[in-house]
């Protein structure tokens, strides 16, 4: 029974962080257009027509957000006429209360650096952007010996004191490396090149290959980072011949 308590409050706290994430989503976007249609947000950010209401309701009710009718050249059909949603002086003071307010400018930089330079260009700059902080958690790893699990907890321990709030933990397929903070979960979220360059980190600092099972940024609670157990490779076999 109490296990069954502590998954559904995990359920329930991964799908409020990810409400939460969905919900600065669609207030960057209304700051960065003006007024703009349940449609166009859904379209933008990927969400159903139900899921984009819930959000705006939610705001709606919350003066987060108000509604304007939309002008149009064209002859009306029937049925209501289209509204728009904007940010009220309430919205956007929440949003530059909110810590990741900058996301916005970060991301429409991204899409330029894409835009202009191609794909390529994205990985580059994520790589450089893990670089120093890979060199920072080196120091503490090295030193940890070559043991993968041995070295995944050093990190775990450097990794939190970077802020990522992390732990490695010993499974029966090898183990895992659980970080509950990310820093970039709303920009990564629509960039990935960002979670890849952090992947390719710890695997060169575990000094194993190791694979992403899930990141914050796409709606999980936790990143989690598999490390595979070490494989016992097998003997060479030599096959006799009639001529040996």
């Amino acid at each position: 029974m109490k296990n069954e308590v502590l998954i559904q409050t995990g359920v329930v706290a991964s799908a409020t962080a990810s409400d939460g994430r969905t919900r600065d989503r669609v207030a960057q976007l209304l700051l960065m257009r003006g007024a703009t249609t349940a449609a166009e947000l859904g379209a933008e950010l990927g969400l159903s027509p139900a899921a984009i209401r819930k959000h705006l309701d939610a705001m709606l009710a919350e003066n987060l957000v108000e509604t304007r009718e939309l002008r149009s050249d064209k002859p009306r059909g029937r049925g209501r006429p289209a509204k728009a949603f904007v940010l009220t002086a309430a919205g956007r003071e929440d949003l530059d209360n909110n810590p990741h307010h900058y996301d916005g400018i970060a991301t429409a930089a991204l899409r330029w650096i894409v835009e202009q330079h191609g794909p390529e260009a994205l990985s580059a700059f994520a790589a450089s952007q893990v670089r120093a902080l890979e060199q920072r958690l080196e120091a503490a790893v090295v030193s940890a010996g070559p043991d993968p699990m041995t070295r995944a907890e050093a990190l775990a321990e450097a990794l939190t004191a970077e802020g990522y709030a992390a732990n490695a933990t010993t499974i029966a397929s090898g183990g895992q490396l659980c970080q509950h903070h990310c820093p970039v979960a709303h920009v990564a979220a629509e960039f990935p090149q960002l979670c890849d360059a952090e992947t390719e980190v710890i695997s060169r600092l575990i000094g194993t290959h190791v694979q992403r099972l899930a990141t914050i940024a796409h709606g999980d609670g936790v990143c989690t980072t598999h490390i595979p157990a070490p494989q016992c490779v097998p003997a060479a076999i030599t096959v006799r011949t009639d001529n040996d």
